[in-house]
């Protein structure tokens, strides 16, 4: 598997990322294993779905640590493989400006998955996505 920026490509890669119980990223683990747990949750977050950045930051076992993961998105390559644009602020707000190229293209690649923005923010209810929906 590509640590940095690819999809993970075992079954138990797939169930490491999805079960709760066993968190991605162990309390007090380097940069690099929080950013590599961040990175394989993102991925397997589906077309159509989208979660906060605080929900990322459970998922990956790094608990509240969304500001975290807002940073290391930011820190992005241009040409990511990564669904970068389905992680939102809480409430299902789109926190990229409307008026930036990233804020445009975020929007752009939502709406091409189907979903509906109004006034910057996205029905959590209906697009939101949980890791468990996976399990099973």
């Amino acid at each position: 598997m590509d640590h940095e920026f690819g999809e993970p490509t075992s079954t138990t890669d797939r169930k490491l990322c999805m079960n709760d119980h066993a968190p991605l990223s162990p309390p007090g683990a380097d940069a690099e294993t929080r950013r590599t747990a961040v990175y394989l949750v993102m991925s397997q977050i589906p077309p159509g779905k989208v979660v906060s950045y605080g929900e990322l930051a459970a998922m990956a076992g790094l608990g509240r640590a969304a500001r975290w993961v807002g940073r290391l998105m930011s820190q992005l390559p241009d040409d990511t493989s990564l669904p970068w644009h389905r992680v939102i602020a809480a409430g299902g707000r789109l926190s990229l400006p409307a008026g930036t190229a990233a804020g445009h293209e975020q929007r752009m690649r939502l709406r091409a998955e189907g979903l509906t923005i109004v006034n910057d923010r996205v029905d959590m209810r209906r697009h939101g996505w949980h890791s468990t929906e996976l399990n099973g």
